[in-house]
């Protein structure tokens, strides 16, 4: 989903750095093999992921949301070096492809896969963060939110994806059946307002919060 005018997304992009080879080689596999590609991160805002990784400078990073371990490898790029990344995924048939270009990275040894549910998995990880990445299924960002802030180091910093769910967090009536956009409108105050933290929405493709931690 973009928000900003076609000519105007075209621009912008054509004036971003452009992903490195291997991004490229997995973005490439994922729309050939993968089920719901779209799914995938995608250059510009993996560029994205990467410079702002890079101005953090995290020390240990978590993520929430797999997939293809587009996004892995785009913040792992500002990792520092005796850091460590983990990510969680329920869906273990892409276990391998994620391994595949983790190693193929210069950061496999500092990638931690885990499989399973992440509201189950997120406490057994003693490690304090200081990125993190949330981009699973909807219905729980509040809960992990709620999982990761006694996690993160002060000045962290959790990045929330697809936060305007194509507009629908703007709609005066939601379908009732429509879990997802009503607890992301939910989430969305709830960041806002949370004392701990301050969060800037950015109109980024489908929407992407940064919220640092005080």
């Amino acid at each position: 989903m973009h928000f900003l005018p076609e000519k105007i997304d075209e621009y912008v992009v054509a004036h971003s750095q452009e992903e490195p080879t291997l991004l490229q080689e997995l973005n490439t596999e994922t729309w050939q093999t993968v089920l719901n590609p779209r799914m995938l991160s995608g250059a510009y805002q993996g560029r994205l992921l990467s410079m702002l990784s890079k101005l953090i400078r995290p020390k240990n990073i978590l993520e929430i949301g797999t997939y293809t371990g587009y996004s892995a490898l785009c913040m792992i790029e500002g990792m520092q070096t005796d850091g460590e990344l983990h990510t969680i995924d329920k869906n273990e048939e892409l276990y391998d492809l994620q391994r595949k270009y983790f190693n193929k990275s210069s950061f496999g040894s500092k990638i931690h896969q885990h499989v399973g549910n992440a509201i189950d998995i997120i406490p057994t990880i003693s490690t304090k963060f200081d990125l993190v990445f949330i981009d699973a299924d909807k219905a729980n960002y509040a809960n992990y939110f709620d999982l990761v802030i006694d996690k993160m180091n002060a000045g962290g910093v959790i990045l929330s994806d697809n936060v305007l769910w194509s507009g629908k967090v703007t709609d005066e009536v939601i379908n009732e059946k429509d879990v997802d956009t009503k607890e992301l409108i939910v989430y969305n105050k709830k960041i806002n307002e949370d004392p701990r933290v301050e969060t800037v929405l950015l109109p980024v493709r489908d929407g992407l919060t940064i919220t640092r931690v005080k």
